[in-house]
Parts: structure tokens; C-alpha cells; sequence
């Protein structure tokens, strides 16, 4: 049962939500990034997925609305924005391979901000889960095999940056778990990012087709549900022990690909996803023998 389970298995489980959640955003943006500006899809995801969450929030009544700790969704906010700015700036130049492989460094980065920012204790296990899968992510992506890598460019490290940026946004994320609520921690990063994204938005602007519109709704719904269940993982379970999780979204964007597109995964592919997911499991499993306070 859910509720007798460990809290590091419930906050992986939330993440798992999250993974797949986001999965499903990504793809619907690399769809609109086709025919809309980056930055004004980025603009507008942020800004649907307020009025989405927006209206559950105003059930609370105004006055609940106002932040507990102002200072704080500030700094996540400008974190977040900072990481994307860095992340848009750096997409034309860096293959895809590349992306995927820096991208997912940042639950390293983050399980080293756990220890030295919030004392987390980080043990062997939690260690080994995060390598091993980030390992997988390698196998996957194969970077070196017919040089993925062809030197590091201006691009690569501008992506390189953005990891630690956006691991900077969920560090915070996890210190407002214990002020806020997890819907008003989603409705104020929504509204400060939109708000810092707001320039380059109105400077790239163009006119979404009703089916674009569309497709910026779900995106909101997307990206409001994940940031939720994310939210929700870092209350119940310590930051650094849900890492691993991440790197299954790998296995849902091979499972959406061969569903929606019919792209069979390769033989990296399974090899890597088969990796991370072990890695997953595994750490599941130790984490489980953890009894939840107040068990019996």
C-alpha cells in the first residue's frame, strides 16, 4: 500500500508522475518550436500553466494566494528563468545528443547542492543509483561513439551551465516545501517566470494558429502537473534520494516515440533503459526497508 510505504519510495513514485508529465511536454513544445519562437513558447507555457493552476489556488481564497516566503520564490524564480535563458541561448548549436547528455547531469548537481546546502545525508546507494544511471543516459546517447563530441563550444557550455542554474531552482524548491503549499509554490514560479520571460517573448512575438493555441494549453497542463508532482516528491522524500527517477524519462520518450511516431528504440537504447531502470528499481528497494514514521 501506498500509505504504509517509505517516504523515499512515495517521492520516487511522485517522480516517476513528474517524468512523465514532462515527457509529454517536451514533446508538444519540440512540435511548436517548429513554427514558433522558442523563447515565445517557453513565454506562453509558463504563462497558460499560471491561469491552469490559478484557478484551483483561487478556491483558497486571496489572502492564501500571497507567498509565506516572498524572498524565496524570487530566487527560484530568477534560478529557473536564468536556466532557461541559458538553455534557449544554447539550443541551435548543440545536437541533440549533447543536450540529452548535459541535461541529465543536473541530478548530479543537484545531490551535490542536497549535501552542501541542505545537509542531506547522501549515502552509498543514493551515490551509485545517480551514476549508474547517468551511465545509462551514456549508453543511450553514445556521445563518443562516431564523435557526438566534437570539442567544446560556446553552446555546450552555456547548456553545461543551465544544470546547475536549474539545480539552483530546485534546491529552493525543496527549503519552500517547508513553508508553502505545493499548489502556491507551482502558481508563483509560473507567474515570476512568465514575468522575466516577457521581453524576449514580446520581441519574437508572433500570432499562434487556433490549433497552436491548442497545443500551448496542454503544454500548460503539462508543465503545471509536473512542476505539482515534483513539488509534492521534494515534500514527502529528501531531494537527492529521487534523482535517479529522472533519468527514466529517457524510457518514456522511447515509449511516446514508438506509440505516437512508430520510431523503434535502437539497441543503445534498450541497453541504456534497461540500465536505468535497474538502477531505479534497485534503490527502490533499499529505500522500501525504510519503515515510515509512525509504523508499526
Amino acid at each position: 500500500m501506498l500509505s504504509t510505504a517509505s517516504p523515499t519510495v512515495r517521492g520516487m513514485l511522485w517522480m516517476v508522475a513528474t517524468g512523465i508529465l514532462f515527457t509529454l511536454l517536451n514533446s508538444v513544445m519540440k512540435k511548436l518550436a517548429e513554427g514558433l519562437d522558442p523563447w515565445l513558447v517557453g513565454f506562453l507555457r509558463y504563462a497558460l500553466g499560471t491561469l491552469v493552476i490559478l484557478g484551483p489556488a483561487l478556491r483558497l481564497g486571496l489572502r492564501e494566494l500571497w507567498p509565506k516566503a516572498p524572498r524565496l520564490q524570487l530566487l527560484r524564480g530568477a534560478f529557473h528563468a536564468g536556466g532557461m535563458l541559458l538553455w534557449f541561448a544554447a539550443l541551435p548549436s548543440v545536437s541533440i545528443a549533447e543536450i540529452t547528455a548535459i541535461g541529465f547531469s543536473g541530478p548530479i548537481f543537484i545531490c551535490l547542492g542536497a549535501v552542501l546546502v541542505l545537509n542531506e545525508r547522501m549515502t552509498g546507494a543514493r551515490w551509485a543509483a545517480v551514476l549508474v544511471g547517468f551511465a545509462g543516459v551514456l549508453l543511450v546517447v553514445h556521445p563518443f561513439d562516431g564523435g557526438g563530441f566534437s570539442g567544446v563550444s560556446p553552446g555546450m557550455l552555456m547548456m553545461l551551465l543551465s544544470s546547475p542554474v536549474f539545480a539552483g531552482s530546485f534546491l529552493v524548491a525543496k527549503v519552500l516545501t517547508r513553508y508553502e503549499r505545493s499548489d502556491i509554490m507551482v502558481l508563483w514560479q509560473h507567474l515570476l517566470v512568465s514575468l522575466l520571460l516577457l521581453p524576449f517573448a514580446i520581441v519574437n512575438w508572433m500570432m499562434p494558429s487556433p490549433g497552436e493555441w491548442a497545443l500551448l494549453v496542454a503544454c500548460g497542463i503539462f508543465g503545471a502537473g509536473g512542476h505539482y508532482c515534483m513539488t509534492r516528491a521534494f515534500r514527502v522524500a529528501d531531494i537527492s534520494a529521487v534523482q535517479s527517477v529522472k533519468f527514466l524519462e529517457l524510457v518514456w520518450a522511447a515509449i511516446l516515440g514508438l506509440v505516437m511516431f512508430g520510431t523503434t528504440p535502437g539497441g543503445w537504447t534498450l541497453a541504456g533503459g534497461a540500465v536505468i531502470l535497474a538502477s531505479t528499481l534497485w534503490l527502490a528497494r533499499r529505500e522500501s526497508r525504510v519503515r515510515p514514521a509512525g509504523a508499526a
